[in-house]
């Protein structure tokens, strides 16, 4: 069985409810937000976006995926952006030092308590690695309702049903804690991932796989499911834990960042903290901010290690509880590789330093000797 389904008790303890032999629907894309066109009125354009709107002769440009912050005095919100491409920009009408921006995406939102305008408020869009892109007095079409994106279902393949679940599926009900979890089991029977489902079952039959097995469809599979784009590094981390160095380095950003987050599922046997040593960084496929974190890690942790996927966990982890803490040396072989990269030459804003020399800040000011070879 590669599936477990399993849900919190009334004590929030852990109950198992079935165990699945295979899913259908496990790797899906979202389905993708309806294209909008909105129009970021009086903007102070800063970093990306300020970059886009002083291409001379460029009509459009590309932003990438981001999200709008919105405020007032009394509450905030949150939009994301999913493919934002500027097709337009002028003068502002009230101030020729603002800029208006007209923009194109897939539009997301709100989130964070559902945001509506009751007097003067406050726009931010951020782009890429949460760089703020500037600021807004207003941005029309923004405030518009949605529509809730559809939901994928999910069907679990060959399942041996517990009592539990044997008697949702003879009363089914709405649940008030209507979620579960489904663990995606490597082939030691070791956790890969937890995605939470829903549990508003749609259906149940006999299994296609015969015998006393059942095939059963939920109706909301989830937002946690990984992409088909990333089957590849699921199949690979089935194996076990890999021992082998640069296993993820022939993968995409988007395989690499799936890379991160199995090795922080796995989250190998707490060793005590130590210091000091020297360890080495093969800088030689660090193209991007995925395969940076992933070469930290596995210079830090070991082959399949997790030292942190972003700035604000890599600190956390200097901090201890992942085996390592400063001080201690660390050497970054072919550091030239990350600093000409254009994907890993992430910049918060113009004239700030590169993702990857914050990363070296961090360590520096954490009392890592950091040596770039």
């Amino acid at each position: 069985m590669k599936y477990l389904l399993v849900r919190e008790d009334d004590e929030g303890e852990d109950e198992l409810w079935g165990r699945c032999a295979n899913v259908e629907g496990f790797f899906v894309d979202p389905v993708p937000p309806t294209r909008e066109v909105l129009t970021f009125r009086d903007c102070t354009p800063a970093g990306p976006l300020r970059e886009a709107v002083s291409r001379p002769g460029q009509a459009t440009a590309l932003l990438g995926n981001g999200y709008v912050e919105a405020s007032d005095d009394t509450r905030a919100g949150w939009w994301d952006l999913v493919d934002a491409v500027v097709l337009a920009h002028h003068p502002s009408r009230s101030d020729p030092s603002l800029v208006d921006v007209v923009v194109g995406a897939g539009v997301n939102g709100a989130e964070g308590g559902g945001f509506a305008r009751s007097g003067p408020a406050r726009f931010e869009l951020f782009l890429g690695n949460n760089v703020s892109a500037g600021r807004c007095l207003r941005v029309d079409g923004l405030l518009a309702p949605r529509q809730a994106p559809a939901k994928i279902p999910m069907e679990l393949i060959g399942c041996e049903p517990t009592e539990r679940l044997l008697s949702a599926l003879r009363r089914p009900r709405k649940w008030e804690r209507d979620w579960a979890e489904l663990w995606a089991l490597d082939r030691t029977g070791q956790v890969m991932a937890s995605p939470v489902v829903g549990l508003r079952i749609d259906g149940a039959r006999p299994s296609v796989l015969g015998g006393t097995l059942i095939d059963i469809t939920l109706t909301d599979g989830g937002d946690d499911r990984p992409s088909p784009a990333v089957r590849p590094v699921w199949e690979s981390w089935y194996q076990g834990v890999p021992t082998a160095p640069n296993r993820w380095a022939p993968y995409s950003s988007q395989g690499r960042s799936a890379w991160l987050g199995l090795a922080l599922q796995a989250g190998r046997p707490r060793r005590p903290d130590r210091s000091g040593g020297v360890h080495h960084l093969d800088g030689r496929f660090v193209t991007d901010v995925p395969g940076l974190h992933c070469a930290m890690s596995e210079a830090l942790a070991g082959p399949g290690g997790y030292f942190g996927r972003g700035l604000d966990a890599f600190r956390d982890c200097l901090c201890g509880g992942f085996g390592l803490t400063p001080p201690f040396t660390l050497i970054w072989h072919d550091a030239d590789i990350a600093r000409q990269a254009p994907a890993a030459a992430v910049s918060a804003a113009e004239g700030l330093p590169s993702y990857a020399e914050e990363i070296v800040q961090v360590l520096e000011g954490a009392g890592v000797t950091v040596v770039l070879a």
